[in-house]
């Protein structure tokens, strides 16, 4: 199910998407580096601070449970206009936020929509983008991963520090607002999926959907894909400051350097993923993932580079195995219920993110001197998850 675009509209339909993502991941990283600011001042703890960053993948995955009933019966087009609409209101609601709790209710809100819109988006790229090209699509999408944390993250800790931890939120508002306007202009209607639906309702696409044998391996691959990062990503901030020895002003850095990195990396794993196959370019880079989690979470007080080194190694593995990931999952969705697969993979990833980051919070603790301990263990904990999505990754069936 494609529809026929011109190589000028494909492309702009891409950096559309591209952009949308990178507001909504932005949103979602932003928290991570601002760990040590909202656990002083709103005085939360480190499990805390992890539900901060779990109530958006939690509540995207609930969102896309529900989006999958309706998504398959509008034009993707206005679907992904008024969600992101919606989504630049929540995540102004954060820059507004009073306290902890005011601040916990506006990340649910935010990641309703974002995750509903990172389903979309992929959705769109199977519908739209043929199997053979489908490696280099993802690649120029996930260049929005690596524009945020090259440009992004430390803008909006530059934001922070000068203006306040509102203010990043107040920006990808109003970035959002920009790109709902472009998105409007650049994006042909998308309503060929329409046409080849049957006339069974929502929950009998989702029973189909779920009972698929295909499918279900998909999403344990997709869980355990997107498990492997979040034990050990969202406290990486938190353990380069007080382990590490790392200074607030380092920081910025950290994304700096591995945004440039994956940016860099991004285009080349798209046309690795296409030449030497999905399944291949994902398997090497799930088995090199293991090392950066480990050199990240041992780290020792030393010289930056060496903080920088590891950090960006791990960037660049846990975001280049993403782009064959992705494009097999999106292979291996059958094509009349790829809208409902992609859906429902939103809810498991987003899901799977969210256990990650409550695992990882759980495992590290504190000793009297406030240091982070056993934050290897949280590495060890994805490592296996990488291992095992490659057992699942290779009896997955690819469709077109």
């Amino acid at each position: 199910m494609n529809h026929i675009l011109s190589p000028r509209r494909e492309f702009w339909l891409l950096i559309t998407l591209a952009g949308i993502q990178f507001t909504h991941i932005l949103d979602f990283m932003i928290m991570m580096p601002l760990g040590p600011q909202f656990t002083q001042i709103f005085r939360i703890s480190d499990v805390q601070f992890g539900w901060l960053v779990s109530a958006y993948t939690l509540s995207g995955g609930v969102a896309g449970l529900l989006a999958s009933i309706f998504i398959e019966r509008f034009d993707r087009k206005k679907l992904l206009i008024a969600l992101y609409a919606l989504f630049a209101v929540s995540t102004l609601a954060c820059g507004l936020a009073w306290s902890y709790e005011a601040l916990l209710v506006a990340r649910v809100a935010a990641g309703v929509f974002g995750g509903v819109l990172a389903a979309l988006s992929q959705t769109i790229v199977g519908d739209v983008i043929p199997f053979e090209r489908r490696g280099r699509a993802v690649a120029i999408v996930m260049t929005s991963f690596s524009i945020s944390t090259v440009a992004g993250v430390p803008l909006g800790l530059f934001l922070a520090a000068h203006w306040g931890w509102q203010t990043p939120f107040f920006g990808i508002a109003i970035v959002c607002i920009l790109f709902t306007v472009f998105a409007h202009f650049s994006m042909p209607p998308l309503t060929a999926h329409l046409h080849l639906q049957s006339p069974s309702s929502a929950l009998r696409r989702i029973s189909e959907t779920l009972a698929d044998a295909n499918h279900q391996r998909a999403f344990v691959f997709s869980a355990l894909m997107m498990f492997t990062g979040f034990t050990v990503i969202p406290y990486i901030t938190i353990y380069m400051q007080t382990n590490v020895g790392l200074h607030a002003a380092q920081i910025p850095y950290i994304y700096l350097c591995g945004g440039i990195a994956t940016l860099m990396t991004a285009r080349l794993f798209g046309r690795l993923t296409d030449s030497k196959g999905k399944f291949q370019t994902f398997q090497v880079l799930a088995a090199l993932v293991i090392l950066p989690l480990f050199a990240v979470t041992l780290l020792q007080p030393g010289p930056l580079w060496v903080a920088l080194l590891a950090s960006t190694l791990l960037f660049v593995c846990m975001s280049g195995r993403i782009i064959p990931g992705m494009a097999m999952l999106s292979s291996a969705a059958n094509p009349a219920l790829r809208g409902t697969f992609m859906t429902l993979n939103s809810s498991v990833q987003s899901a799977a993110m969210g256990l990650a980051a409550l695992t990882g919070g759980a495992i590290i603790s504190r000793d009297g001197s406030g240091l982070v301990q056993h934050y290897w263990v949280a590495a060890l904990a994805g490592g296996c998850a990488s291992l095992l999505s490659i057992v699942v990754a290779r009896k997955l069936k690819m469709r077109q």
